[in-house]
């Protein structure tokens, strides 16, 4: 019996014998439903006496929109009873109502004009607000049901055709055999071993006569997609599911990768394809692939994201939140429920609150898009709690997607061309930027990339689009979304004397971020013992801390509902007022940077462009949207200007970052340059001296000793120096 199943087996019930009274009282069965639901389509009405399917019916056949969207929870008001033999056994009923839709299109529509007198088949379509099931979920029990999942849709094959209804010819006696209805979805038809004609004084027809004769066949498109558990469904790590998709007709084409939905359909199987390796194993025998044939399918636009939390807030939420966005100290509050394990680096914190409330999107008259996220950067010192920060980030947003630069590559980040092992034709999976559509990339280690993987992100950061022309295929993906980067030092640490030096982004992707933050671990003996007092502190009472938010901070679950909420709820624009006063800034910081580049004689790698001032508008109406405001005001373009001050102007001004000399002036820089060539020429490679004799001999020559031990400091760090003999005499390695 091993083998029973094997190589398959096929039958077709087109010339089955069926008991005679059996069949009609199925036929009469079948036309009772069919009369209901053609009864729902042309009577059913809401309050307000507005006939809904008949009128849209009629709308979409004028249009030559052959279809028809039909609520679930209609059907069941309506009939109950209609409604639930659809949702178990929606396979043998669609057919029906699709029948019944036909006949309603038919009757709504005479006369129709000339030429046109045939109806046209219409397809009905499903939607339902009922609770939505994952694809882990998804049970044997289920099998041939109506069941609805949500998830993200991470490939698209080409659009094919399938024959809906085939006509078949035997090559021995030329009889044709028409109209030979074909099962929707992956199902196909195993044609008949023999021929029914039987003709007097002609030999009997071999077996296997018939063939297909696809000129006179009837075909519908359709297509293959493939949905992905959404990345925040995914449990801690699981790898994420897929399940395969089967669209027809109006269906196709309906979404690109990167798009989020809510999929009805039933839920059927399919043969196993054999591979050709293992072609004579019998081990998957009996084994069948699952996959959905969509029946409605509802493409998520706001990007609700975690399995869509803003559709759980109440009346009594909206009230909180009201009241939240009413306070006067709001922006505080929020800024101290970011990351509360952290200490410190509360200017970092409102930055990250403003990136995850986000400004406003822009479609400007000419078609183009003024991107309303926020991209930050935050780079320096290893042991700052960069990653952490990324980490709260990823579980805080409505969307996150968390990656690695090291461990990413350029298709993985944007998207990839890959070929579909079934159909041999090439589709497009998306990646990290497009699977976080509407929410936030974080990127860890974001200096250890290649150049060729940051350079890919490009235009995903500014445009927030992704184009893709590779393998004949031409498109273009969303990624709507905030990047939240952290990155070190090219030394590891940050080195004060060598400002060009430490890192080796280019001022493209710099420039593309909004706000860029130098964080450094400096040496302070109180602030060291206050965060050795508050990570004790962590260590000591973590069995003890509950998640009850402490004075003045908000639960984690109600930031992200609130976060959620104002994304969707509120685009605050400028006041004229605050306009003005944004002119007139960015007048100013324009000129201060251009007699920074005459004073010092060098261009800064993060020039104060339009995207700056871009960038200040964003974080103003950021600011602006967690109080639910309509306009952005002064108070507003005040806080972002400082947050941009700290951040972006001061590591451009002030020396911090690449392209600027160092934290001191030119001749300062010159000074250093001068001891550093004095001190190599004082000891060659392999030989010591004392530390102490040193910087006395320096003094003596009069040189600054804080520049002297600057120096040796930064050489230490370079490897260049070592320290011997407890730190008393030093070591030139290089």
């Amino acid at each position: 019996m091993a083998g029973f199943d094997d190589p398959g087996i096929f039958f077709s019930d087109n010339f089955s014998a069926e008991d005679g009274q059996q069949a009609d009282e199925r036929h009469a069965n079948n036309q009772q439903i069919k009369n209901k639901f053609r009864e729902f389509l042309r009577q059913f009405h809401e309050n307000n006496f507005i006939y809904k399917y008949r009128d849209q019916l009629k709308r979409h056949y004028n249009l030559r929109k052959y279809h028809v969207e039909v609520d679930l929870d209609d059907l069941s008001h309506f009939d109950a009873d209609l409604a639930e033999k659809v949702s178990k056994s929606p396979a043998d009923h669609m057919s029906l109502f699709e029948d019944a839709a036909k006949e309603v299109a038919d009757e709504i529509t005479r006369p129709r004009p000339e030429g046109d007198e045939e109806v046209k088949d219409i397809q009905v379509t499903l939607t339902s607000s009922a609770h939505p099931c994952s694809i882990r979920d998804l049970k044997s029990d289920q099998m041939s049901q109506l069941i609805k999942i949500p998830g993200i849709i991470i490939a698209a094959a080409s659009t094919r055709s399938k024959a809906t209804r085939i006509t078949i010819q035997c090559r021995s006696c030329r009889n044709f055999l028409n109209n030979i209805p074909v099962k929707a979805g992956f199902e196909g038809y195993a044609l008949p071993r023999k021929c029914p004609t039987d003709q007097a004084g002609r030999p009997k027809c071999p077996v296997d006569p018939f063939f297909i004769v696809p000129e006179k066949c009837k075909c519908v498109d359709f297509q293959v997609l493939k949905l992905q558990e959404s990345p925040e469904a995914v449990p801690n790590g699981e790898l994420p599911r897929h399940m395969q998709l089967y669209c027809d007709r109006n269906l196709c084409e309906a979404v690109v990768p990167g798009n989020r939905v809510s999929v009805i359909g039933i839920y059927s199987i399919k043969k196993m394809a054999g591979s050709k390796k293992n072609s004579r194993e019998k081990v998957n025998v009996g084994v069948r692939l699952p996959y959905i044939r969509v029946l409605g399918m509802h493409i998520d636009s706001t990007g609700l994201g975690r399995l869509g939390v803003s559709r759980t807030i109440l009346s009594a939420d909206e009230e909180e939140f009201h009241h939240l966005a009413s306070s006067p100290n709001i922006y505080e509050t929020i800024a101290k429920s970011i990351a509360p394990s952290i200490f410190g680096s509360l200017d970092i914190k409102k930055a990250i609150a403003c990136l995850l409330f986000g400004g406003s999107r822009k479609r400007l008259p000419d078609g183009l898009t003024r991107r309303g996220d926020i991209n930050l950067l935050l780079l320096g010192d290893p042991g700052t709690a960069k990653s952490q920060l990324l980490k709260f980030v990823e579980n805080c947003a409505p969307i996150g997607v968390y990656t690695s630069g090291k461990g990413s590559s350029a298709a993985g980040l944007t998207a990839s061309v890959i070929r579909d092992p079934a159909s041999r034709n090439f589709i497009i999976e998306g990646g990290a930027m497009v699977l976080a559509d509407g929410g936030v990339v974080c990127i860890d280690e974001f200096d250890k990339m290649r150049e060729d993987d940051r350079v890919a992100i490009h235009e995903a950061m500014e445009q927030q689009t992704i184009s893709i022309a590779k393998a004949g295929i031409t498109t273009t993906l969303n990624s709507r979304c905030s990047v939240l980067a952290a990155a070190n030092g090219i030394y590891g640490r940050w080195d004060d004397t060598k400002g060009s030096q430490n890192i080796d982004f280019m001022p493209t992707i710099l420039s593309r971020f909004d706000m860029i933050f130098i964080v450094k671990d400096e040496h302070d003996e109180a602030r060291d013992a206050t965060i050795a007092r508050h990570v004790m502190n962590l260590h000591v009472n973590a069995v003890l801390m509950t998640e009850e938010s402490r004075p003045g901070e908000l639960q984690l679950e109600t930031l992200k509902k609130y976060i959620t909420y104002c994304r969707n709820k509120c685009g605050p624009r400028l006041s004229p007022e605050a306009a003005e006063k944004l002119k007139n800034k960015y007048v100013l910081m324009r000129s201060g940077a251009s007699d920074y580049e005459k004073e010092t004689g060098h261009k800064n790698t993060i020039p104060i462009t339009v995207r700056q001032l871009e960038a200040i508008i964003r974080i103003s109406e950021s600011l602006a949207k967690m109080r639910l405001a309509s306009f952005v005001t002064e108070t507003d373009v005040n806080e972002a200007l400082r947050l941009f001050q700290v951040s972006t102007l001061d590591a451009a001004m002030s020396g911090q970052l690449s392209g600027v000399e160092g934290f001191v002036t030119e001749e300062d820089q010159e000074l250093l340059n001068r001891i550093e060539k004095q001190l190599k020429k004082r000891f060659v490679i392999g030989s010591q001296v004392s530390e102490h004799a040193i910087i006395q001999d320096f003094v003596k020559q009069n040189y600054p000793e804080r520049s002297v031990i600057k120096v040796i400091q930064s050489m230490l760090r370079r490897e260049e120096l070592q320290h011997r003999m407890q730190r008393k005499m030093l070591y030139r390695v290089k």
